[in-house]
């Protein structure tokens, strides 16, 4: 597909912005709150065409992995831990996936991945630098 970004790589956690507004907004509970924060979350993509392997490394050795095809639908995990279906999609070069409570975006913007989930107006963005 046109616009087809690389996203292969690993990016470790350098910033976000506007967490604690957006994990109130869609519920997380207060214990995966906490673990969250300044969490120096490592995220490997590895994307081969239209399927990705996407990998959350949190610190401590706890991992999430979502496996999924663009355009197609598959088992996703959100970052609470709860299971559920969803169709990425690729739209000008990001990858949109639509979770139970918010949207989620991903792309890479001058060799960083930046991530952007918004729930009811309220916008959370995640930027990680590449660290491979």
């Amino acid at each position: 597909p046109k616009g087809t970004m690389a996203f292969s790589g690993k990016y470790e956690f350098e910033g976000d912005e506007n967490y604690d507004a957006f994990v109130q907004k869609i519920g997380l509970p207060s214990d995966k709150v906490e673990m969250g924060r300044n969490c120096k979350i490592v995220t490997e993509v590895v994307q081969n065409g239209n399927d990705f392997t996407w990998t959350q490394h949190f610190p401590g050795g706890r991992t999430t992995t979502n496996t999924f095809t663009v355009g197609k639908e598959a088992d996703m995990e959100t970052m609470g831990g709860k299971k559920f279906k969803a169709t990425v999609k690729m739209e000008d070069g990001k990858l949109v996936a639509d979770f139970p409570n918010y949207r989620h975006t991903a792309e890479i913007c001058g060799g960083k991945l930046v991530e952007i989930s918004t729930s009811s107006g309220v916008v959370y963005k995640r930027t990680s630098k590449k660290i491979a």
